[in-house]
């Protein structure tokens, strides 16, 4: 018989049973604890009766749009990652069968280090661990961009060419599928960046939601020892990946940055600096850049609406009290403002 708190997602008798039979060395009686707050994927930690530690991630519940949250397709990249120089959690499992758990899961190491997702989690660290934190989130992006697809068994996942394009056509889908209100500057947005889309440098493996909250960091010395989140990876562009950097970086201490990046703490350095490490480091040409911050902001602004949807609909169950909620809607118009000066910048 399973054991612990039975959290919402989690089937404990079928899941315990099921870990039992496919984890190596894991010992029921098992505990679950949700982490985090789960607008996306919802991931819990699963503690044995032997001590040992791993992660469960699951789809979130309620609708879930069909091209979005695919289990399956986040665990092979990261797997196939693993013997790679990015550093990811080892895989243990997956199961597809919904008959368990009511929807796919996989399951994969806990890592132990500390996940900096907001300005008051950098409060604790030195100016030189933060520094360093920022030179090992270069260092790792460009570690994923040199992996050739081909040679870890991703060659067929996602075409090669035209991947801006296809993530607007993608993205505009999503909206007209998630949106609660008619925001006309989505769709400008939308038609502005499908007119000005510059000429891709190669194809790469991107992340997609790549930023410190998606890093567990040893804070001891400001390494990213694991990267996490893989459920929007794909080959493509590589600028789009440094791109989404810029929506939530912060140049100095301030009170006006993004609470799910902990940049606005100060001590992280400057945008600029960063995209000089990742040019040092590589053969791209970043003078478009802001193209791409424009493209990110047009693209969070789209996914944050999904998340409010899925609020609105009640999917996402008491979570949050109203006013949080609304705050996530009002959120969208400064993404879209961001989107908006960004393209303003680019000079094709």
């Amino acid at each position: 018989m399973t054991e612990g708190i039975d959290p919402e997602g989690i089937d404990t008798e079928k899941v315990g049973a099921w870990l039992t039979a496919n984890v190596a060395g894991a010992e029921p009686p098992f505990r679950y604890d949700r982490i985090g707050g789960g607008r996306s994927n919802m991931t819990f930690s699963v503690v044995g009766a032997n001590g040992d530690r791993y992660v469960l991630r699951r789809p979130p519940l309620g609708h879930v749009l069909a091209t979005a949250h695919d289990m399956t397709r986040e665990h092979r990249v990261i797997t196939a990652l693993g013997p790679t120089a990015v550093p990811v959690p080892a895989t243990l499992g997956l199961c597809t069968d919904e008959s368990v758990n009511g929807s796919p899961f996989y399951v994969m190491e806990m890592v132990d280090g500390v996940v900096v997702d907001a300005p008051p989690k950098a409060e604790p660290l030195s100016m030189p661990v933060r520094a360093h934190m920022t030179e090992s989130l270069v260092d790792v992006l460009v570690s994923l961009h040199d992996v050739d697809p081909d040679a870890v068994g991703l060659g067929d996942f996602g075409r090669r060419e035209g991947y801006v394009e296809r993530q607007i056509r993608r993205w505009s889908k999503q909206w007209a599928g998630s949106k609660t209100r008619d925001l006309p500057a989505v769709d400008e947005l939308a038609t502005a960046l499908a007119d000005n889309i510059p000429e891709q440098q190669g194809a790469a493996i991107t992340h997609g939601d790549y930023r410190f909250g998606n890093t567990i960091i040893d804070p001891a010395t400001g390494d990213i020892v694991a990267v996490l989140d893989w459920e929007l990876c794909t080959i493509g562009d590589p600028l789009a990946d440094l791109g989404y950097i810029g929506v939530h970086w912060s140049d100095e201490a301030s009170d006006d940055g993004r609470h799910n990046d902990p940049t606005s703490a100060g001590g992280f350095g400057t945008f600029a600096a960063l995209l000089e490490r990742y040019a040092s480091k590589s053969t791209r040409d970043l003078s478009a850049i802001d193209y791409y911050v424009a493209f990110q902001y047009w693209r969070l602004a789209i996914i944050l609406e999904g998340v409010y949807a899925r609020y609105l609909h009640g999917a996402m169950g008491d979570q949050l009290g109203s006013a949080e909620v609304h705050a996530i809607g009002d959120g969208i118009f400064d993404l879209i403002d961001g989107a908006q000066a960004a393209l303003a910048r680019y000079r094709p």
